[in-house]
């Protein structure tokens, strides 16, 4: 038995398989010079990397089947960062907290019920 309980550290651990559809992370190109909205960043961010949403909605129905009566987008980021944390060996998971935002009404988008567990305020940036 080692100093860890019988457990592996998960540094010493193959690469695990949760099946859950976690994917690396792919960064849209942003060409420099040219100014870039958020929006579009988000977008192309979103368009290369659709299971992000589908993470962060299985993580808000998690929460709404147990009771939560509100739900932070900002707790969904860090949970869908440990997760990806779990699921790959050490890749960086570069997922803009710009973009918090942008998730947040696409959830309440996707599924108005929710509208009320997340506190949206007036977009500032395009």
């Amino acid at each position: 038995m080692n100093s860890f309980g019988g457990l592996v550290p998960i540094y010493q651990q193959q690469e695990l398989d949760l099946d859950d559809g976690i994917q690396p992370v792919q960064q849209p190109a942003i060409h420099s010079g040219q100014p870039v909205q958020l929006q579009q960043r988000f977008e192309a961010f979103h368009a290369l990397n659709p299971w992000v949403l589908r993470h962060l909605e299985d993580l808000a129905a998690d929460c709404v089947a147990k009771g939560f009566r509100r739900i932070g987008i900002g707790m969904l980021f860090e949970l869908l960062r440990w997760r990806y944390g779990q699921a790959t060996r050490g890749d960086a998971f570069r997922l803009n907290n710009d973009f918090r935002s942008r998730y947040a009404r696409l959830l309440i988008e996707r599924h108005p019920e929710w509208a009320h567990l997340f506190e949206t305020r007036a977009l500032r940036a395009a």
